[in-house]
């Protein structure tokens, strides 16, 4: 089956046809470094790291570019306030960018450009665009001509400018005095006294907005590349106005054959912002869950739908993910990892799973799957004898829930986790032995209430009890 998505412009999914057959070339715009990286940032990261990860399960060599907008009135605004350069701020940022996302499995892009790396190639798009007709400079900087290319508005949106101006989270707002009309865009802006600035034909100054990802995605995959993703918050003005900007440049359409926009998060039922204090940075959330079950709970849903985070949620997602890091690390340590493409019951699932990732991308699919093998790793484990079949299993888990989904740890870190958690059983085992026969003795006796009380007392320790034919196995939880 071949590899469908859903296109924001064409509002279809369409078979993935790339422009050079067997390679995909993917443009993602990636943060604006000024504060600690958010749960927002996690949702798409996550998202898109699994679409370039499948593109490339499926045999796609994929260029994959996501950038950091280093320069931006906020990073100026946090500089001003501690009183260092913006680059310290950016910088900063970044680093802590990276940290989080490897923690979660994000695996790296091929390449972060960066604003203040690509000045020349900003220049020379905004060159072009006035010398053919589609900008103007103005008293405090240039601006793209919306009326040069009418046609063009709205193919993301399917909306008018004034329908939405309501939704641009302020940055249309910010007019200009050089203006024409207030739907034209900055392209360049002069520099006020203080800022960052750059020299140009127009004078020192910095980019737009917008300008920054068409030079950076022009520069790195050329005149015309196979995806453009982003947040679904990006569609207005963002990139609306990188198909002005792109397609006036390079005179031709599209520049962009698929548009993909991942859905937004949405905490205890409203939009996150910190207005309406239910904001979550990455690390507020990893002070409450491990990185990797983080990530679980981002792809529970597919990409495409916003991520309803919540208590329930989260707990939901930590459950399944520890089930599934406990089958699998008992399994690997036990019986190995093995090929698991002869097993019919594991093919069909891998089949199941692949028509799902297949069909724009779709991770419930695929958890629905994973969740399905756990289960039956689990169940022979617990079997009086366990067959080679589970290092079979083990070898799908590996491949479809690690290497697919990003949701195991290395096996190195697999490894040391095994050996603290050997130690820990050591430790507590005589007393758990104690505590069962006691409970079997209650449960013999038909106390069930005390058989309950030291089944409790068992889970505060961390113990989860399995209950079978020939008695109760434990196991750490």
């Amino acid at each position: 089956m071949p590899v469908r998505a859903y296109d924001t412009r064409s509002r279809e999914k369409r078979e993935l046809g790339t422009l050079v057959e067997g390679e995909v070339g993917i443009y993602v715009c990636g943060i604006t470094p000024y504060s600690p990286s958010h749960i927002g940032h996690a949702r798409q990261a996550i998202a898109f790291d699994i679409i370039v990860r499948w593109l490339r399960k499926r045999g796609y060599r994929v260029n994959y570019i996501t950038n950091f907008t280093d320069i931006d009135d906020k990073i100026i605004d946090a500089a001003n306030k501690e009183g260092v350069g913006f680059l310290e701020v950016a910088d900063r940022h970044i680093e802590e960018y990276f940290e989080v996302m490897d923690a979660m499995n994000v695996q790296r892009a091929d390449a972060y450009p960066r604003v203040t790396e690509t000045i020349p190639e900003i220049i020379d798009m905004v060159t072009t665009l006035i010398d053919r007709g589609h900008a103007y400079v103005g008293d405090d900087g240039v601006y793209f001509e919306i009326d040069t290319a009418p046609e063009k508005f709205g193919q993301l949106t399917g909306q008018t400018l004034e329908m939405v101006r309501a939704g641009a989270g302020g940055r249309v707002a910010d007019t200009g005095s050089g203006k024409r009309d207030h739907r034209d865009f900055a392209l360049w802006k002069l520099a006020k006294r203080g800022e960052p600035s750059w020299d140009s034909p127009w004078g020192s100054g910095r980019p737009g907005w917008h300008i920054e990802c068409s030079a950076m995605s022009l520069s790195h995959l050329g005149e015309a590349f196979d995806i453009h993703g982003g947040g679904s918050d990006l569609m207005f003005p963002h990139h609306e106005a990188e198909i002005f900007q792109s397609e006036c440049c390079l005179g031709h359409e599209p520049v962009v054959q698929f548009w993909m926009h991942n859905g937004m998060i949405n905490v205890d039922g409203e939009k996150m912002s910190k207005s309406l204090g239910n904001f979550w940075t990455i690390r507020d959330a990893f002070g409450k869950v491990d990185p990797l079950e983080l990530r679980y709970a981002m792809i529970n849903a597919p990409y495409r739908q916003p991520v309803e985070f919540n208590s329930i949620m989260l707990e939901d997602a930590c459950m399944h993910q520890r089930r599934l890091v406990a089958a699998f690390s008992e399994g690997l340590s036990r019986f190995g990892s093995s090929d698991w493409s002869a097993s019919k019951e594991l093919s069909a699932t891998a089949e199941r799973l692949s028509t799902g990732m297949d069909d724009d991308f779709n991770t419930r699919v695929a958890i629905v799957e994973v969740q399905s093998v756990v289960r039956n790793l689990r169940g022979l484990l617990d079997s009086n004898e366990p067959d080679e079949g589970v290092s079979a299993v083990v070898g799908w888990l590996s491949e479809f829930a690690g290497r697919v989904l990003g949701l195991l740890p290395d096996e190195g870190s697999i490894a040391a986790s095994l050996k603290k958690e050997e130690s820990a059983r050591s430790e507590i085992a005589e007393c758990v032995e104690a505590l069962l026969s006691k409970r079997e003795d209650a449960r013999e006796s038909k106390d069930w209430g005390s058989a309950d009380s030291i089944r409790d007392e068992l889970s505060t320790m961390g113990v989860v009890v399995e209950d079978g034919p020939e008695g109760p196995t434990w196991r750490l939880g």
